[in-house]
């Protein structure tokens, strides 16, 4: 099989930096960091934005965000 000018010839996939994915999350509503991705946060897109929101924001609004509202709302 030939391959195409550019093509590394991998079937198209790439690995990742490792230093590419290390960046810390930020919660959108309050702030607070974490290094990565943890388990108890929540993850929401919103007008096809990625958000953030650490367990103690989340648990706060936990109808609002079962109810699918924008955060926009809370």
């Amino acid at each position: 099989m030939t391959s195409l000018p550019g093509d590394s010839g991998d079937g198209g996939f790439e690995e990742k930096e490792p230093e590419a994915e290390a960046r810390p999350v930020v919660c959108a509503r309050c702030g607070a960091r974490a290094e990565g991705p943890e388990p108890t946060w929540t993850c929401s897109v919103e007008n096809g934005v990625r958000q953030y929101f650490c367990d103690a924001c989340s648990r706060e609004h936990l109808r609002a965000i079962e109810g699918r509202l924008d955060s926009a709302w809370w």
